[in-house]
Order: structure tokens, then sequence, then C-alpha cells
């Protein structure tokens, strides 16, 4: 534990915006060899998506669930799939 972190009676201390700013990301501190087990991500792949909050019937969520993993990729997939019969007309 680094000693700056500990107060004068041994306990670590509230850290403050300073010390916040000097935080670096795990993947850019741990070895490569420990990210799988930390599940550090690495960089988004281009094209990035947009993180919404939407609603939807409990039984199409639990559906795409089911599917195991990857399976927002796959809801992603089924709505572009939608729109290529059903284009967007915009007024």
């Amino acid at each position: 534990m680094n000693k700056h972190l500990i107060d004068k009676y041994g306990e670590v201390r509230e850290l403050s915006a300073d010390d916040l700013k000097k935080f670096r990301p795990a993947a850019d501190v741990l070895p490569k060899s420990s990210h799988k087990a930390l599940r550090v991500r690495g960089k988004q792949k281009e094209p990035t998506k947009t993180q919404i909050s939407i609603r939807l019937s409990p039984e199409v969520v639990e559906s795409f669930k089911a599917t195991g993993k990857g399976w927002q990729g796959r809801m992603d997939d089924a709505l572009k799939e939608w729109l290529k019969d059903h284009p967007v007309i915009q007024a």
C-alpha cells in the first residue's frame, strides 16, 4: 500500500480529487496476463454503440438472454434485420 494514502493513525485516508486524478485504468498498470482474470476490457470496437435505456417485455428479454453470452449483440442484429424490411421514413 502506498504510504501517502495512510493517515497518522495507520488507516487509509479519504481520497482527494488530486488522488483520483492520478488513477489510471487497470489495463494500463496490470500485466496483460491478469486482464482476462480481472475482465479488463480493451477499447470498444468501431463503430461504437450508443447506450440507451429501453423497456422491453420480459419474454423478449428472457428469450434473448437464454441464447447465452452475446445476447445483446444478437438483439442488435435482430433490430438491424427488422430495419431492412421497415425503412425509416423521415418526416
